[in-house]
């Protein structure tokens, strides 16, 4: 039994430093990268943050893709997976409040009028602004499993006014939580910000489109940290440009990288940043390494995809 990992992109760990980490949890575990992959009729688990197109069919024993991360859509639909193949994502702290940090970031910027004062300084201007205050502003949390809760309790022990929605019922003490299709627009209205963190799904693609864009408060920031395929871009673009929507933070892109000819790169009011609001896997390596005890002993995984929701 041998575990290969393979990253499967550049710009975030390598296969090598990854798989140094996880020797280190696992001695005398047989831990492979691509680069040094031996037989690979002797790899029954890949752990990957990209799984290649040509990479299932050359492992032929493979029985678990482990992802890096939590969002699992394009592993559970690759075609070259064979069914039996389990699939497991991981579920760490860490990388959680990254993402929630984020979050707050974008919207203590705007709290704080940060754009606006780099304007003035630019043009030499003394134009002093009242901050916001946090109890008089709504933050909007789309999703609520275990990063959007982390974001929601960050965000609500920071004094704003919270409320989550999700696609079913939740219960956050100080957070107001709206579930199901009725009630995310009368909440998007409600919204100085909305914070984007779910997956990718049949139901959740496209979620943020023309209708529900023109649903959110006028002036309101919208930042994704979700999945790319969550918003409508040409939709998004056009409401940036009536000037119904004040700004668009996107982490997650349709396309990534996002090629340099995309109109998302000069749009005013977006600001983009390159898939990093989450990076440290913290504790979830042990995670990993306790897949491999259990796929070896014929145990239940951890943090098992169910592949008709793919979360």
């Amino acid at each position: 039994m041998a575990l290969l990992i393979s990253i499967g992109h550049d710009g975030w760990y390598t296969d090598t430093a990854l798989a140094d980490e996880l020797r280190a949890l696992r001695p005398g575990a047989d831990i492979r990268t691509l680069s040094a992959a031996g037989d690979l009729s002797q790899v029954t688990m890949l752990a990957v943050s990209r799984l290649d197109p040509d990479l299932p069919a050359r492992l032929p024993n493979l029985a678990l893709v482990q992802k890096l991360g939590a969002g699992v859509e394009t592993i559970v639909a690759h075609p070259a997976l064979a069914p039996h193949v389990q699939v497991a994502r991981l579920k760490p702290m860490e990388p959680a409040r990254e993402i929630a940090q984020y979050c707050l970031a974008y919207v203590l910027q705007g709290q704080r009028n940060i754009a606006a004062h780099a304007a003035a300084q630019a043009r030499a201007a003394w134009e002093p602004l009242a901050p916001k205050q946090n109890h008089k502003t709504r933050v909007g949390v789309l999703g609520l499993g275990h990063i959007g809760g982390q974001t929601a309790l960050l965000m609500r022990d920071l004094g704003f006014e919270v409320h989550g929605w999700s696609r079913s019922a939740k219960n956050i003490e100080g957070v107001q939580c709206h579930h199901g299709e009725a009630a995310l627009e009368p909440m998007l209205a409600q919204c100085d910000y909305v914070c984007a963190i779910l997956p990718s799904t049949p139901e959740t693609r496209g979620l943020i489109n023309s209708e529900t864009l023109a649903a959110m408060k006028p002036g309101a920031t919208i930042i994704n940290a979700g999945r790319g395929d969550l918003v409508d871009e040409p939709a998004l673009i056009k409401a940036l440009e009536s000037g119904h929507l004040g700004h668009a933070v996107l982490d997650v892109l349709c396309t990534e990288p996002l090629p340099a000819t995309d109109p998302l790169w000069r749009q005013p009011g977006v600001t983009i940043t390159p898939h990093g609001s989450g990076w440290h896997l913290g504790d979830a390596l042990q995670d990993v390494v306790e897949n491999y005890r259990r796929l070896e002993a014929g145990e239940a995984l951890l943090h098992a995809v169910d592949g008709q929701r793919v979360y």
